[in-house]
C-alpha cells in the first residue's frame, strides 16, 4: 500500500500536477505523527528528495505531536527543515491572509482517527476556506480511514451545527468512514467552498481493509491514542471527557478506561457484560490519574478489550457506558462545564462531542440506548459524490 505521501516522494502523480507542484511555492499543514510507509516522517522525505517548502502549519498538539489536549501552541521553526511554521491551534485556528500571500498551493498531511470530533479534520476545514479566500491550491496526501472505511457502520448522531467548534462545525456523523481526502471533497462540495483541490490517493487501500493497520506501523495520531485498539473505541469513549469521569489520560491506557472514586468496578463490569454490548469485553480496573478529572485520587472502573472489531459500534458503546453508570449509581453522574474557545459556542463539552443539544439529560435517561438510534441512513448517499476508494 502506498500512501498520498509515498506516492508525492515517488513522483508517481498526475503529470499536470506535478509540474504545478514542481514550479510552485509550498505550505504544508502536517505533523510528526504523519509518516511515509518507510517509518518516516512527511515532510523529512519530502525534503530529501527535493521539495521546498515556503512555510508550514501545525494542527492541535503542535508540529511535534507531544502537547498536551487543548494546550494552545506558538510559532516555531521546525528543526527539521529550518523552516518557519504557524501555529493553528493557538491565537488562531485558520491562516492569516499574510500567512498565504506568497504560497500557491497547501500539502495537507495529517493522520485522522475516523471520529468527527478530532480536531484535524476540522484544522483541515479552516485551511480549505483560507486557501479559498485566498486562491491558493490544496493538495490532500490522502491516508487510510484507521477505524474503517465502510459506510454502513457509520454512526451518528448527526451535528446540530448549533454546536460551532474546533470538535464540529459542519452536519456529519461520529463515526464517518471516510479518509480525510474524501471529507475535504465532501465539504469542497457540499459546503460551497470555491478552492482549486487535488486528493493523491492512496494506493492499495479498500473500504472492506482490515480494521487498524497493524501494531507495528502505528504511530499515534496524538498523546492519548497510543493503539488501534485505542482509536477503535475513542468514538464512543471520548464521551466520557464530558461528564464527571476519567477516560484514563495520563495511564498507559486512555480511552480503553473509565473509571471514578464513586464507581463500584465490579458491579460495572458485570452490568457492562449484562448490556451484551457486541465487540467488546469488559474487566474491572483500578487506577489514578494525574490530569483532569480525580487527579490524584484512587478510581474504580473498568477496562475495555475489543473483542471483535466488526461487529463494535463505539459510540452506542460509548453513550451506553454513561447511562450504565446512572442505573447503577443513580444521580452520581454530572455533566462538565468548560468555558469555550473564541468564537465557539456556549454549548456544554458533552453537548459538542455528542453533538446534540441537552445531549446529557437524554444519555442518562437511556433515550440513546438503542443502537438503532445511531443509524444514519442518508450518509452513504450525501457522501457517494465523494468517496475515492470501493
Amino acid at each position: 500500500m502506498l500512501l498520498g505521501i509515498d506516492r508525492l516522494i515517488r513522483r508517481d502523480i498526475r503529470p499536470d500536477l506535478l509540474a504545478r507542484l514542481t514550479g510552485g511555492r509550498i505550505g504544508m499543514l502536517t505533523n510528526d505523527l504523519a509518516l511515509t510507509s518507510d517509518l518516516v516522517r512527511g515532510r523529512q522525505s519530502l525534503a530529501g528528495t527535493g521539495w521546498r517548502f515556503t512555510r508550514l502549519f501545525g494542527p492541535e498538539h503542535g508540529l511535534s505531536g507531544r502537547a498536551r489536549e487543548g494546550e494552545l501552541v506558538g510559532d516555531l521553526t521546525d528543526p527539521v527543515t529550518g523552516v518557519e511554521v504557524r501555529s493553528l491551534y493557538g491565537e488562531d485556528v485558520r491562516p492569516a491572509a499574510e500567512d498565504l500571500a506568497d504560497l500557491d498551493v497547501v500539502l495537507i498531511d495529517l493522520p485522522d482517527v475516523g471520529a468527527r470530533f478530532y480536531t484535524y479534520i476540522w484544522t483541515m476545514s479552516h485551511v480549505l476556506e483560507a486557501c479559498a479566500d485566498a486562491g491558493v491550491a490544496v493538495v490532500v496526501l490522502d491516508r487510510p480511514n484507521p477505524i474503517g472505511g465502510r459506510i454502513d457502520q457509520a454512526e451518528g448522531p448527526m451535528l446540530d451545527e448549533g454546536a460551532q467548534s474546533l470538535v464540529g462545525r459542519w452536519t456529519m456523523p461520529i463515526r464517518h468512514g471516510l479518509t480525510i481526502g474524501e471529507l475535504a471533497r465532501h465539504w469542497v462540495r457540499t459546503r460551497g467552498i470555491d478552492v482549486d483541490l487535488d486528493v493523491i490517493e492512496v494506493d492499495g487501500w479498500s473500504r472492506e481493509a482490515p480494521i487498524g493497520g497493524g501494531e507495528r506501523t502505528w504511530m499515534p495520531p496524538s498523546p492519548n491514542l497510543p493503539s488501534p485498539t485505542t482509536t477503535l473505541l475513542y468514538p464512543g469513549t471520548c464521551l466520557a471527557e464530558g461528564v464527571n469521569v476519567s477516560e484514563g489520560r495520563s495511564t498507559a491506557v486512555p480511552f480503553r478506561v473509565i473509571a471514578a472514586p464513586f464507581l463500584d468496578g465490579e458491579l460495572y463490569a458485570a452490568a457492562i457484560t449484562a448490556a451484551r454490548l457486541p465487540g467488546i469485553a469488559a474487566v474491572p480496573y483500578g487506577f489514578t490519574p494525574l490530569v483532569r478529572d480525580h487527579a490524584g485520587e484512587a478510581c474504580e472502573g473498568v477496562i475495555l478489550h475489543v473483542t471483535d472489531a466488526d461487529a463494535l459500534r463505539p459510540v452506542h458503546t460509548g453513550a451506553r457506558l454513561l447511562s450504565l453508570i446512572e442505573e447503577i449509581h443513580p444521580g452520581a453522574l454530572e455533566e462538565r462545564s468548560l468555558m469555550p474557545m473564541p468564537g465557539e459556542s456556549d454549548w456544554t463539552p458533552l453537548e459538542k462531542l455528542f453533538g446534540v443539544k441537552g445531549a446529557f439529560a437524554q444519555l442518562v435517561a437511556g433515550e440513546w440506548n438503542d443502537p438503532e438510534r445511531f443509524a444514519v441512513p442518508r450518509w452513504a448517499d450525501a457522501v457517494a459524490e465523494d468517496v475515492l476508494y470501493a
